[in-house]
C-alpha cells in the first residue's frame, strides 16, 4: 500500500456514504433540518440533521450546569418544524417555559413521565411509528446497548419520524457516551461565559447573549466540527458568534493619524 492511499480510500467512503445520506433523504421526500447556519449545514452531509434519524445530545458537563442545553438544543431545531412532538421523560425535571423561549411552545407537545430509562425507549419505539408526529423526543440515562439505538434508527427510518435521545449523565467524559450507537449524529452542548455587554470595556458587568459551545462528536458521513453560538431565540434561530467579535482592536487601531509633517519654504 502506498503511503496515504488508506487517506484517499478513507476519502472516498465518507463521499461514498455522503451520497447515500442524501439519497436516502430524497427518498423519503424529506428536507434536512436546517441549523439555519451555514457552517454547520455545511458540515452534515445532507446539508442540514437528517429527518427520519436518530441523534443523539449530551450536556458537557453535569446536568445542573449544562443539561439543559442538550434539551434547548433540541427544542430550538424543532421550533421552526410544524407539528407536535412527543417528549419523553425520566425523571419529572423539564420546564415547558424554557422550551417555549426557543420557539418550541408547550401547545405542541405531549409529556409522557417514563420514570425508568428502559420504559423511555419502548415509548419512543411506539411514538416513532406514528407518521403524525414531528419528532419523538427521549430524555435517557445509563448505557444505551447498540441493539436498542439500531431499534429506534430503524423505527425512525420506517416512519420518516425524527428522535432526538438527550443522554444524561453528572460526569463531563461519561464513558458511556462514546460506546458504539446507530445514532446518525451525536452531539455535545455546553454553556460559554457570555461576552461584556460593552466590547472595550471588558471588566464592566452584565450579562450578554447565552453563548454555547455546540460539538460535533460524531456524524455518519461526515467528520467532527465545534463551534461557538448564540443560543435560540424564541423564533427557533441562532447565530455564530464571529471569529474576532471578541478580540480587542489592533494596538493604535484608534488613534487618530500623525499629521504630515510641514516642509520647508524657501
Amino acid at each position: 500500500m502506498q503511503p496515504g492511499s488508506h487517506i484517499a480510500d478513507l476519502s472516498a467512503l465518507r463521499t461514498t456514504t455522503a451520497r447515500l445520506e442524501r439519497r436516502a433523504a430524497a427518498d423519503r421526500g424529506a428536507m434536512p433540518l436546517s441549523f439555519g447556519l451555514s457552517h454547520v449545514d455545511a458540515a452534515l452531509p445532507g446539508g442540514g440533521l437528517l429527518k427520519g434519524a436518530l441523534h443523539e445530545a449530551c450536556g458537557a458537563g453535569p446536568q445542573v450546569e449544562h443539561g439543559a442545553a442538550a434539551a434547548l438544543l433540541a427544542a430550538g431545531l424543532l421550533a421552526r418544524v410544524p407539528g407536535e412532538v412527543l417528549w419523553v421523560l425520566e425523571q419529572r425535571d423539564i420546564y415547558p417555559p424554557a422550551l417555549a423561549e426557543v420557539g418550541l411552545t408547550p401547545n405542541r407537545v405531549v409529556y409522557v413521565h417514563a420514570r425508568k430509562p428502559g420504559t423511555v425507549l419502548l415509548v419512543m419505539e411506539e411514538g416513532l411509528r406514528h407518521r403524525g408526529l414531528a419528532c419523538v423526543v427521549g430524555e435517557f440515562s445509563g448505557a444505551l446497548s447498540l441493539t436498542a439505538s439500531r431499534r429506534l434508527q430503524l423505527a425512525a427510518e420506517r416512519s420518516g419520524v425524527t428522535a432526538f435521545l438527550l443522554r444524561r449523565s453528572r460526569r463531563f467524559d461519561d464513558p458511556v457516551l462514546r460506546e458504539p450507537s446507530a445514532a446518525v449524529t451525536r452531539w455535545r452542548v455546553g454553556t460559554v461565559q457570555s461576552a461584556p455587554p460593552v466590547l472595550h470595556a471588558p471588566e464592566t458587568p452584565g450579562i450578554g447573549p447565552a453563548l454555547w459551545r455546540l460539538e460535533l462528536i460524531r456524524c455518519r458521513g461526515g467528520e467532527a466540527h465545534s463551534w461557538i453560538v448564540e443560543a435560540f431565540d424564541a423564533t427557533g434561530r441562532c447565530r455564530l458568534v464571529a471569529e474576532l467579535a471578541d478580540r480587542p482592536a489592533a494596538p493604535g487601531a484608534d488613534r487618530p493619524a500623525a499629521p504630515e509633517p510641514r516642509r520647508a519654504v524657501a
